[in-house]
């Protein structure tokens, strides 16, 4: 994932549908016609759990937090000419690979503190928490039996710290607090010989997919594939309850560019003897295996038939960025309806420093919006997709019998007006502030419902958004 580059008309929903899966480290995402809708009743009843919980904090982060840069990218030599942009070490392509893959041996996260993490995620209204167990690098972010290229590996200086297994101990502290957990996993690994494999037909020149064609060399590519599925088999047994197996590097697929097939269907099939409730997120393939879409720093169109998920950074960049600037509320509300009236979740991403804590700004961030939603939060969680869904003035969502209306506002100096006009056109029995039952006088006009706003309302400065409840005819 990443980079900032095009966030600002990403984030208004511009991204240009593309034939590539990935763009500048920035993910495309799959049609509503690439949805293949589950038979097993129990995931479609976890698709609508899905649904229901509208906000998940997502993190990034790993040996390249170090660094300030975006993720592990850099590696693949055929994105070096976005992804090492910000990098001034003054080397080549081979020795930045090599200085690269030795940052595991200065990762010392000795300030993490899983347990604060949940409580300010807690805190912030997030319902599920998704973490990056392992990206494109291959650094594994869990105690795995598969390589020494891990958090307890040999080279690894935490490997003595009381959270060694930082997997284990985030997944344990977010349960606690009541979070769902999504692992994310790379399925690309550009560490292991058996997927960047030395001496083959691309020789030193890497790119994002094989060095090798794996019809050419099916026995070094059935040895990858018995060691993902290894990998996966351990978080998704011996780590507790996972409810989203999140699965990146699309490109890793039957088809595309390098056919790649690591026989997802047989993994997940099987893991869910264990885990029947496991959603399984293969993201920006389709098919059976991919039971919600995600579009990445974008947010649709118009509103998806499927189940989906918008993930967008709260500052500029997925993994930790020095000095980096954060989204104030009124961005990330205006972010949020959005995608909730549009039928979506927003995973927030947050990257933690290197050295175990999450960046002041962010936590700021975070609870400013946790204070939101702990008043507006009946508007949002669990709610459903009401016309007319999103204007950019207004947001609306439905719980039952009950419209919720979001009036947006753009900047701190905007004042509130006297009047607003709801675009509605459904009739209703009365009007309502959500933050404090008052109720509002309206009348209905050819443009929807003029609301006269409580005298208590009208300020200079308007807040991020008013709600409002709009009460069904009885």
């Amino acid at each position: 994932m990443s980079n900032e580059e095009t966030i600002e008309a990403e984030q208004q929903g511009q991204l240009n549908e593309a034939p590539d899966e990935v763009h500048n480290g920035v993910h495309n995402y799959s049609s509503e016609e690439e949805w293949v809708k589950p038979t097993d009743p129990l995931i479609l009843e976890r698709l609508e759990w899905f649904k229901d919980q509208k906000l998940g904090i997502m993190m990034h982060w790993g040996p390249y937090s170090q660094l300030g840069v975006v993720e592990s990218w850099a590696l693949s030599d055929e994105d070096g000419d976005w992804s090492r942009d910000g990098i001034d070490w003054g080397v080549g392509s081979e020795e930045l690979k090599r200085q690269y893959f030795d940052l595991n041996k200065t990762f010392n996260p000795v300030r993490l503190q899983p347990e604060l993490w949940a409580d300010i995620a807690a805190e912030g209204g997030f319902k599920y928490f998704i973490f990056t167990t392992k990206h494109h690098d291959g650094f594994c972010m869990w105690d795995t039996q598969t390589t020494d290229y891990r958090i307890t590996g040999p080279d690894t200086p935490f490997r003595t710290h009381k959270y060694a297994d930082i997997c284990k101990n985030l997944f344990d502290a977010f349960r606690d607090k009541g979070l769902a957990i999504a692992a994310y996993f790379s399925k690309a690994d550009w560490h292991t010989p058996t997927y960047w494999a030395p001496g083959m037909e691309r020789g030193n020149d890497t790119w994002r997919g094989p060095s090798y064609d794996p019809k050419q060399h099916p026995e070094l590519w059935e040895r990858f594939v018995q060691f993902t599925h290894e990998q996966m088999m351990e978080l998704l047994t011996k780590y507790g309850r996972i409810d989203v197996l999140w699965l990146d590097a699309g490109w890793v697929r039957d088809g595309g560019r390098v056919p790649q097939d690591i026989r997802l269907g047989e993994l997940v099939d099987r893991a869910r003897l264990t885990q029947p409730w496991l959603l399984s997120a293969d993201r920006t393939v389709g098919g059976p295996y991919e039971n919600y879409v995600t579009p990445e720093q974008s947010i649709p169109h118009k509103p998806l038939s499927v189940p989906w998920e918008s993930c967008i950074t709260l500052g500029t960049s997925f993994s930790f960025r020095y000095e980096d600037k954060y989204k104030t509320l009124r961005q990330v509300v205006r972010i949020l309806m959005e995608v909730v009236s549009k039928g979506g979740n927003l995973a927030l991403n947050v990257g933690p420093q290197p050295d175990g804590r999450l960046p002041e700004g962010a936590i700021a961030a975070i609870k400013e919006l946790g204070a939101w939603m702990n008043v507006y939060g009946e508007a949002v969680y669990g709610t459903r997709i009401c016309a007319p869904y999103f204007t950019g003035d207004y947001a609306f969502t439905c719980k039952e019998n009950t419209v919720y209306a979001f009036r947006l506002y753009e900047s701190d100096d905007q004042p509130v007006p006297s009047e607003i006009t709801i675009p509605y056109s459904e009739e209703v029995a009365g009007i309502e502030l959500v933050h404090t039952g008052e109720k509002a006088n309206f009348e209905r006009t050819e443009e929807g419902l003029r609301v006269r706003m409580p005298l208590s309302e009208l300020s200079e400065q308007a807040p991020a958004a008013h709600v409002f409840r709009l009460l069904p005819l009885s």
